[in-house]
């Protein structure tokens, strides 16, 4: 439970106040696990005589976690560490080891990329280049909101707490994710090593997190459409993205296929368990494996 405290006497956690971001958020939610239970204090100017002796200081006062002075630690990708991703460093692959995680090296080393490494960037002021004609809310946007808003009566150590205690669920769904992307990971590998060499193709026996597995294998530059079975009955069938940065399609679905289903579907296609097309034609749904076979012999 995170508790926002008055005295810095009561502290088992020590951060900045004003102002907060996703850095001291998710630092504060992933303590809250580790630790079982954290009181925080939030200040600008630690007075560390009056700092228990275990209190973790962190994003404030140029110690070991925190991001501020020239000398930070940066990671061999040039993306500099803030408090989060030093703290995960330090203690995350024991906090997996208590959670009874799998493959702690493996999880903990993904987790950082695929989301520790993305609020660290954020809060250093490095931002990715997104080009939409719609605003993009990202994680460190969404925390932002929790500030006390213009003319309210909400006060800083409420929002903070009620951040720190969305940020401990989403940590907690992302390292259940990338284990299950890490497990799916080596399924994926075995089943590229059984795959026929060039195929155009690939058929899950369930559904895996596959995508950044194959676009990470020079072996599967090969495969435009990755089938698997639905979660709603029968199959699906996605295209393959170019790269993990460029989500074009290697190869969409028929124009003409665009939008339909059911009976018109089956018509156009001539494929009677053929039975959704997307408008944008990246997914396709099949009433069974059977359908999908035929998918694939029409439009390879």
């Amino acid at each position: 439970m995170i508790r926002v405290v008055d005295k810095i006497e009561d502290a088992n956690c020590i951060t900045h106040s004003g102002t907060f971001h996703a850095d001291d958020v998710f630092s504060t939610a992933f303590l809250d696990d580790y630790l079982g239970d954290v009181r925080v204090y939030r200040t600008n100017n630690v007075d560390t005589s009056k700092v228990s002796k275990d209190a973790i200081i962190y994003d404030v006062g140029r110690g070991r976690f925190d991001h501020h002075q020239m000398d930070a630690l940066k990671r061999e990708n040039g993306i500099p560490y803030c408090s989060f991703g030093l703290l995960w460093k330090e203690f995350g692959k024991d906090y997996l080891k208590r959670m009874g995680i799998s493959l702690v090296d493996r999880v903990h080393d993904m987790l950082d990329k695929d989301f520790v490494e993305g609020i660290d960037a954020d809060d250093n002021g490095i931002f990715p280049k997104i080009e939409a004609n719609f605003k993009v809310k990202m994680v460190p946007g969404i925390i932002k909101t929790f500030n006390p808003s213009f003319q309210t009566n909400q006060t800083e150590s409420d929002q903070f707490e009620k951040a720190c205690n969305l940020a401990k669920i989403i940590l907690e769904e992302e390292i259940y994710y990338i284990q299950g992307k890490a497990f799916a990971e080596e399924q994926v590998l075995d089943l590229l090593d059984d795959m026929d060499n060039g195929s155009k193709y690939l058929v899950l026996p369930v559904f895996l997190p596959y995508e950044e597995t194959i676009l990470g294998e020079v072996r599967a530059n090969s495969i435009l459409f990755v089938a698997y079975p639905s979660n709603r009955g029968g199959y699906a069938i996605k295209t393959v993205p170019k790269s993990a940065e460029d989500h074009t399609a290697r190869m969409s679905f028929p124009e003409e296929w665009a939008g339909l289903e059911g009976e018109e579907l089956a018509r156009v296609s001539g494929i009677p368990g053929l039975t959704f097309c997307h408008a944008t034609r990246f997914l396709v749904s099949c009433k069974d494996l059977d359908s999908v076979y035929q998918v694939f012999s029409k439009i390879l």
